[in-house]
């Protein structure tokens, strides 16, 4: 007896190499999280836009809203260095403080449609009797370009800021819903899900501690895609003129504005559309190096 519990002590000791296993590969995908320089470049390029819109006030004195026709369609300049629109305003206010509405609607989007799309694909992959009925009810959804039913919700609810967000949020949830359905499809097959359900564990602690986390790294990388699209989508409306009031400044309201005296005044369109293209081109590939860095079999390679 007294040789069979020092043969068993070690045991104890063997949660340290599982321990540490676990944190290697938390930082294995760090580190090929961090040793792609496009990534970083791209991470890189968001903070700044991010910090830029944050601290807009410390970074410009001009009011995005101030007019001055004085100074309409002033060229770039020291004084105005992204120069002024047809009616006096500062573009790199405008530019700066647009990228505050542009980030929040797309992150405030991104986070209403994770929620909701994810309750949909856990309750409708872990059962099977209402799969059916979100699955036909999310495909109706999708079957619209998601352009044609944002503009569709727009045109029922009218221009503003709150209505951009629920119409994306409606138009953006479907794909998250799917994603997170067909992680939950495989997940409720395993084995140790199994054994919850056979020690009596309820189907709302099966889905919070096992199944959920198990889809959380595809729903990141997801993420990503989704608020790239929903920034593009609310500039899409601005310029077509079913977004956001016209007067505040967002980069699709100045691109609107800017294509009428795109001749006489390319600065207009000019730099909010490198702001748009930039935050947008950085969130893809950031989202590609997350999904590069989530999965082990990339790594691998």
């Amino acid at each position: 007896m007294v040789e069979s519990t020092v043969v068993t002590a070690p045991a104890i000791d063997s949660t340290v190499p599982f321990g540490s296993a676990v944190r290697s590969r938390r930082s294995a995908w760090l580190r090929a999280l961090t040793s792609n320089p496009v990534t970083l470049a791209a991470a890189v390029i968001l903070a700044v836009i991010a910090l830029a819109a944050i601290f807009a006030p410390l970074l410009t004195s001009h009011d995005p809203t101030f007019l001055d026709p004085a100074v309409r369609l002033s060229a770039p300049s020291r004084d105005f260095i992204f120069g002024t629109d047809d009616r006096g305003r500062d573009v790199f206010a405008r530019v700066i403080y647009g990228g505050r509405t542009s980030l929040v609607i797309g992150l405030s989007v991104t986070a209403a449609a994770a929620l909701m799309g994810s309750v949909l694909g856990l309750i409708s992959g872990y059962y099977t009797r209402l799969d059916s009925w979100i699955m036909r009810a999310m495909d109706g959804l999708m079957a619209f370009p998601s352009i044609l039913l944002a503009i569709a919700i727009m045109a029922s609810l009218g221009p503003s800021a709150v209505n951009v967000f629920i119409a994306l949020a409606v138009v953006y949830t479907p794909t998250v819903a799917r994603l997170v359905r067909s992680t939950t499809l495989v997940t409720r097959q395993q084995a140790y899900v199994e054994s919850a359900r056979s020690i009596g564990m309820s189907d709302r602690a099966i889905l919070i501690k096992y199944i959920f986390p198990n889809g959380l790294s595809p729903l990141i990388v997801q993420c990503t895609f989704v608020v790239a699209y929903a920034i593009i989508s609310e500039a899409s409306l601005s310029f077509l003129g079913a977004g956001v009031d016209p007067e505040t400044p967002t980069w699709g309201n100045m691109l609107r504005d800017g294509q009428r005296v795109l001749q006489r005044a390319w600065w207009l369109s000019v730099f909010p559309g490198v702001a748009l293209v930039a935050t947008v081109l950085s969130l893809n590939l950031l989202g590609d190096g997350l999904r590069d860095a989530l999965d082990p079999r990339a790594r691998k390679r």
